[in-house]
């Protein structure tokens, strides 16, 4: 595309070239990496139908299920400006390691009896610890020719924890394997009797094994640091930062179009319990492990999109568009032999247009103000959209709208946005 935007790549790596030994150690210490974000987000992704499940358990009212997510998301956004300075005034496996550690007490506090919605928003206090310095890291470890490698691979090591997260957790919440395994288990000190406390319990176990991957995690000399620590001059800086990653123009395209994403794949992947019950017949089990599918297919676009040069990242805006229409065409299906290929194309779609947009977001971000800034900032537009995301979510099921209206809502909505997208920055005229 002529014209495309030009990316600058000046940062600590005097040059792209790497020799096979310093290749070599590289990918050890990156196996470590993936390892520990593997199984920290195999906790996510299994507590979360663990979670929902407990909630049914309680009787708890249907439209606590999305606010589940949202007291998740809320440390995202409130600590936003504290979580970055954090992340890049420590090395980076050691935040990881604390990260985890505030998980595998959130998941003991829940088993304890912890209301769901409390203990899960504490497990989403060590998540947004952990962001900035997962993705963080990437841009201190790699250099920028590698760094859309680098995001695919985490990408997709993170897909197939989805994937795997919503197996595993449908069938722990479920009476054959859950319900045989809890009653196994249930004169442990924990009560862990049930299909919900066992799953818990077992997320427990996955947070401490990514905190023993933390430990060798490769560690990194501290980078950005800030002069001070002031809250007063942290929000500052925030606002500071927020602003300027807003103005660059590839910082505003990649922004928008990862907050975007993120905020309707998590409705999404709660709009497909409800669509798969009514359109398909499934229960609970089997529409959490539909959700797989999804995750299949961001997985193979996210493979797809390893190759997409840094500085072409924009031409992937149009996937979003066709994405979008292919959601709203869910309604039309009613086979889940049919459902199958179009949620892995959904999938697809999405994982080939997040990733490069994603590399974009980390590379423009470190180059100004920082990794765990600039990813702290993502996540706050991110989760910011995921909380008015659920919070129509929400909105739609208290006023009891039908489930096809529902997707075709969401579908149009990711269309347009994306249209929009394209069209102001999909020429490429800016950035050079």
């Amino acid at each position: 595309m002529a014209g495309s935007p030009r990316i600058q790549t000046e940062s600590k790596w005097p040059t792209d070239e790497i020799d096979e030994s310093e290749l070599r150690s590289l990918n050890r210490g990156f196996y470590v990496i993936l390892a520990a974000q593997f199984f920290s987000s195999l906790g996510d992704n299994t507590l979360l139908f663990g979670a929902i499940a407990l909630l049914r358990e309680l009787q708890a009212p249907p439209w606590q299920t999305p606010v589940l997510q949202q007291f998740f998301i809320f440390a995202y956004i409130v600590l936003a400006p504290f979580v970055g300075p954090f992340t890049d005034a420590l090395p980076k496996g050691q935040v990881m390691l604390i990260s985890n550690t505030v998980k595998t007490f959130a998941c003991a506090a829940m088993l304890a009896g912890m209301h769901p919605l409390i203990a899960y928003g504490f497990v989403g206090l060590g998540a947004a610890l952990y962001s900035p310095a997962k993705y963080g890291i990437l841009t201190e470890y790699f250099p920028p020719r590698r760094l859309v490698w680098a995001n695919g691979w985490m990408e997709g090591l993170t897909v197939a924890a989805i994937i795997l997260g919503a197996i595993v957790g449908g069938m722990f919440i479920g009476d054959r394997v859950g319900g045989f395994l809890a009653g196994r288990l249930a004169e442990v000190p924990f009560d862990i009797g049930t299909p919900p406390r066992f799953t818990v319990a077992a997320v427990f176990g996955f947070y401490l094994i990514a905190a023993l991957f933390n430990l060798y995690v490769p560690k990194l000399p501290i980078d950005h640091t800030l002069p001070k620590r002031a809250p007063w001059y942290l929000l500052q800086d925030f606002r500071q930062c927020f602003k300027q990653l807003w103005q660059d123009p590839l910082g505003q395209v990649s922004l928008a179009v990862t907050s975007l994403f993120w905020g309707t794949g998590t409705v999404l992947r709660l709009l497909i319990l409800l669509w798969a019950a009514q359109a398909l017949d499934l229960n609970l089990e089997q529409a959490t492990q539909l959700t797989a599918v999804v995750a299949v297919g961001i997985a193979i676009g996210a493979g797809l999109a390893k190759d997409v040069p840094l500085d072409r990242c924009v031409r992937v805006l149009p996937v979003g568009v066709a994405m979008g229409f292919t959601v709203a065409g869910m309604v039309l299906v009613t086979d889940w032999r049919v459902a199958l290929p179009l949620l892995a194309l959904i999938g697809a779609m999405g994982g080939y247009f997040v990733v490069p947009m994603n590399a974009l977001l980390q590379h423009r971000g470190h180059l100004l103000m920082g990794a765990g800034h600039s990813i702290a900032l993502q996540n706050f537009n991110e989760n910011l959209t995921v909380l008015l995301m659920l919070g129509l979510y929400t909105l739609m099921i208290r006023a009891e709208l039908a489930v096809d209206t529902m997707v075709v809502t969401f579908g149009i909505l990711v269309a347009a946005s994306m249209a929009v997208l394209t069209k102001i920055h999909g020429n490429g005229r800016h950035g050079e």
